[in-house]
């Protein structure tokens, strides 16, 4: 099951013609992401440190359909599928979803993430804790 994130879009997040700006999308869905790990018990400020670990996860690839706008005052969920790809790398899609009446899908995303060795930089394995999320989506 898919981890849901709600929030309502600010100002800040918005351009000049008053819609969410599409690098915000991506803002957002970190957001969610970074929220969706805190809610598996995983601590933020570590994971993403790489202290923890000795990992660090970089963004290696990140897509995104942009199919409504968003303007100030929107309430939206942001819906987070981890799936894992290799022992080495997991991919999240988002889903973008404007509260209603109607409900509607404004936005999808997908990023790719890798884990490497803090120093060396060379692929490793998704740590355990990280992997039982994946997994468990």
């Amino acid at each position: 099951m898919a981890f849901e994130y709600p929030r309502t879009i600010h100002f800040p997040e918005t351009d000049a013609a008053g819609v969410v700006f599409f690098a915000s999308y991506l803002a957002l869905c970190h957001e969610a992401y970074e929220e969706a790990l805190a809610s598996a018990g995983m601590r933020v400020s570590d994971f993403f440190a790489g202290e923890r670990h000795g990992v660090i996860i970089p963004i290696a690839r990140s897509e995104a359909d942009y199919l409504q706008p968003l303007t100030v005052g929107d309430r939206i969920r942001i819906r987070v599928r981890p799936e894992r790809l290799d022992a080495h790398r997991f991919a999240i899609s988002y889903e973008v979803v404007r509260s209603g009446p109607p409900e509607k899908t404004v936005a999808r995303a997908r990023t790719e993430h890798v884990c490497i060795h803090a120093t060396s930089r060379e692929r490793v394995p998704l740590p355990a804790e990280l992997a039982a999320w994946v997994d468990a989506r």
